[in-house]
């Protein structure tokens, strides 16, 4: 490593996720559950939209904030989630959800104020707390509560130090949910101990099973104390435009777009365009996604069990995340020679967090026939095993 590389980021542990999907992408036959990215090309509607945009001669910056058609069209769509937002004051287009949560961790917190995360969670929340001068704290969740996360973890690892709680649901790699009953005593907690809350709800149209997603903001007195970021990458399909968004406080919405005015200046014109056209009119070719991602989360649950791992029913994300305790093995050994002897590549539990150990997580955002397929691998080799 160069000398001139800080040892803040040196220090920075690698990501898990890419070890095994570039492992993956190497091997010929072999079938990859380690990417969380929709196998769906993104609707007609949307690409057109945007290559009309180009035909329009719209490539110029929008302003810092993003075009105000997107952010009026974002407020109505949150509507649904019972959350009510100045279009002009309260909301922020960044580049993806992931630009949104760096942004908030830089203006939210000083040198040692707390961060704390449920985990196992997604493996960016760690790192990027580090980076903006903080430090994470882990929240134990368990396969017993479904993975969700309970007010007496939250008040066992408070301390004078807690700044920020993130609430990132529904989980990703748990697939777990959170509903309202499960966050108002979390809500006392937070008012309690004058928390922030920052909600990462980029898979909330992603729900099954009868359930609704729920936003921790929508809680009486809870708007004025939270972040609530989201994107279209996962229910629009929409990966690699990177268009997200957070809406809060006007206080605090000015404050992490002045950071995103000096870093990024605006986030892509075409694909604002294109998110636009989304949450205008493709409401339709967002609930295709979720009834077929419904139809492989039944598989590929029901596969597992029938091999004999435990996995809880995920209620949200395109996740399932089963035990492979009754192995022996740990979730990193399970990986690499489920890799090795099958070419299956899915991913260690313990990426996310030391509550993961134990677990592996499959992606199931990738087509029924490759999932039976890798079901069938999977099975083989855990009876090679016996």
């Amino acid at each position: 490593m160069s000398k001139f590389v800080t040892q803040k980021v040196t220090d920075l542990p690698p990501s898990g996720i890419r070890k095994f999907f570039d492992l993956a992408a190497t091997m010929d036959e072999c079938i990859s559950l380690s990417i969380g990215e929709p196998d769906f090309v993104t609707p007609k509607l949307m690409m057109d939209a945007a290559i009309e945009s180009l035909h329009q001669g719209k490539t110029a910056y929008t302003s810092n904030a993003g075009l105000i058609e997107l952010r009026e069209e974002i407020c109505n769509y949150l509507k649904k989630y019972d959350l009510s937002y100045d279009a002009a004051k309260e909301v922020l287009i960044t580049v993806g959800a992931s630009e949104a949560i760096d942004l908030a961790f830089r203006a939210l917190l000083s040198a040692g104020d707390e961060v704390l995360i449920p985990d196992p969670s997604f493996v960016c929340y760690g790192p990027l707390t580090i980076m903006a001068g903080g430090t994470p704290v882990s929240l134990a969740t368990y396969e017993k509560d479904e993975f969700r996360l309970t007010a007496e973890e939250l008040e066992k690892k408070i301390t004078p130090n807690s700044k920020v709680l993130l609430l990132p649901y529904p989980n990703n790699p748990t697939g777990g949910i959170m509903r309202k009953e499960d966050y108002e005593p979390i809500a006392e907690v937070v008012k309690k101990h004058d928390l922030f809350v920052i909600c990462d709800e980029i898979y909330s149209e992603l729900v099954y099973g009868g359930e609704k997603h729920y936003s921790f903001a929508a809680l009486p007195g809870m708007k004025e104390r939270s972040l609530v970021l989201n994107g279209f990458s996962k229910a629009f399909a929409m990966t690699g435009w990177r268009i997200g968004y957070a809406c809060g406080p006007a206080d605090v919405i000015a404050a992490i777009t002045k950071i995103h005015q000096y870093g990024i200046m605006s986030a892509p014109t075409m694909g604002q365009y294109g998110a636009l056209e989304g949450l205008r009119h493709g409401e339709e070719e967002v609930k295709k996604m979720v009834q077929s991602y419904d139809e492989r989360r039944k598989v590929i649950v029901q596969g597992f069990r029938d091999m004999g791992l435990s996995c809880f029913e995920p209620k949200g994300a395109f996740y399932c995340f089963p035990s492979i305790q009754s192995t022996g093995l740990s979730s990193e050994e399970f990986c690499e020679r489920l890799l090795k002897a099958e070419k299956v590549a899915v991913v260690p539990g313990n990426a996310f967090g030391a509550s993961g150990e134990g677990f592996i997580r499959c992606s199931y955002a990738s087509s029924m026939e490759n999932i039976k397929e890798a079901l069938k691998r999977i099975e083989h080799f855990i009876n090679s095993l016996k």
